[in-house]
């Protein structure tokens, strides 16, 4: 398992904040002196931050079955020499769950302070919580939700078909150095279309046109709109930096995740729970994990956490809000942790 650290762990090991990434973010959360290059969430952790790292010891897994760092179906089988590929075991996000908690266990840390899980990291984080109650006294679900929807099973199904079928894919024998970049730009671009919102993009592109260029202008098909151009760049930047199969093992988990499974309905599933506080995020906009499921979960958590806080926060984004509108979000987690942060 790979992680990364910020921050000391107190004397008493009571101050450690535990965070699961979505589906294609490293460990790498925030700079630190071993790497200064930004993290995914840079301006959420260190010092004077909403997760400060003068106050809390905050840890950032790596998911199991991910491509940087933790094993996964990039890794070598140490019993043939070769990489798993597709010779993985079938993941959970369960599995996600319990090798965060080993990690956990490995610092001699007994109970969390938080845990904290973003999109598909809510679930990790969720399911980290149900099978161990009593490991974390507080969670924060950001833009998440206790199962996924039939429409993002269905966004996702058609993902993992589009990299499938690129003949490179060669049912997960790619040759490493020559992947399936074009079924893996198609998939970004159509993932992408669920991370942001119709109402951003109405905003920021409208109906803007590019300039054509020599290779384009007798291409009656090629990128003319802005928000093509968007797609297009936001697909190069992603294929061939993440394995493949390794997307198509934790988009599968994703799918698979669902807290009714544990004890036969959502409200037994809640029952698991032992913890002291709780706060769910959504976003107005998001329409992978819309609204109404933020809402859903709060609901169950309020059940049996006496302290539950839903934030419904109206922001433009979508699902990548957490992402990129810190603004929105940074209030938000300062106010959980009780002004620990300026």
């Amino acid at each position: 398992m790979a992680y990364e650290t910020w921050g000391e762990l107190n004397a008493e090991r009571s101050n450690a904040i535990l965070i699961f990434a979505g589906l294609s973010p490293s460990a790498h959360a925030a700079s630190s002196a071993e790497d200064p290059s930004d993290g995914w969430w840079e301006d959420m952790i260190g010092p004077g931050l909403p997760l400060d790292s003068d106050q809390f010891h905050i840890i950032c897994v790596n998911s199991l079955g991910s491509c940087f760092g933790s094993t996964g179906p990039a890794s070598i089988d140490p019993a043939t020499g070769e990489m798993y590929r597709l010779g993985f075991p079938v993941l959970t996000l369960e599995d996600v769950a319990e090798a965060a908690y080993q990690v956990v266990c490995k610092l001699g840390i007994e109970q969390l302070h938080t845990v904290i899980g973003c999109s598909m990291g809510g679930m990790s984080g969720l399911a980290y919580c149900v099978n161990h109650p009593g490991a974390a006294r507080n969670f924060i679900s950001i833009s998440s939700a206790t199962r996924a929807e039939p429409f993002s099973i269905a966004v996702r199904s058609l993902q993992r078909e589009i990299i499938r079928s690129d003949p490179k894919w060669n049912s997960g024998n790619y040759d490493v150095d020559d992947p399936p970049l074009i079924g893996q730009r198609l998939a970004r671009k159509l993932g992408m279309m669920t991370y942001r919102s119709p109402e951003e993009w109405i905003q920021r592109f409208g109906r803007q046109r590019t300039t054509a260029t020599d290779e384009t202008v007798n291409d009656p098909f090629s990128i003319r709109f802005s928000v093509e151009a968007y797609l297009e760049n936001h697909a190069n930047k992603f294929s061939g930096g993440f394995d493949p199969n390794c997307y198509l093992y934790l988009s599968r988990a994703s799918d698979l995740f669902d807290l009714a499974e544990h004890g036969g309905s959502l409200e037994s599933g809640f029952k698991r729970l032992d913890l002291q506080r709780a706060l769910v995020i959504g976003v107005t906009t998001d329409i992978l994990f819309p609204l109404r499921q933020q809402q859903e979960l709060a609901a169950g958590l309020a059940a049996v956490v006496l302290d539950t806080r839903l934030i419904e926060l109206d922001c433009i984004r979508g699902h990548d809000s957490f992402l990129v509108d810190m603004d929105a979000f940074r209030p938000v987690i300062c106010d959980f942790f009780e002004g620990d942060c300026d």
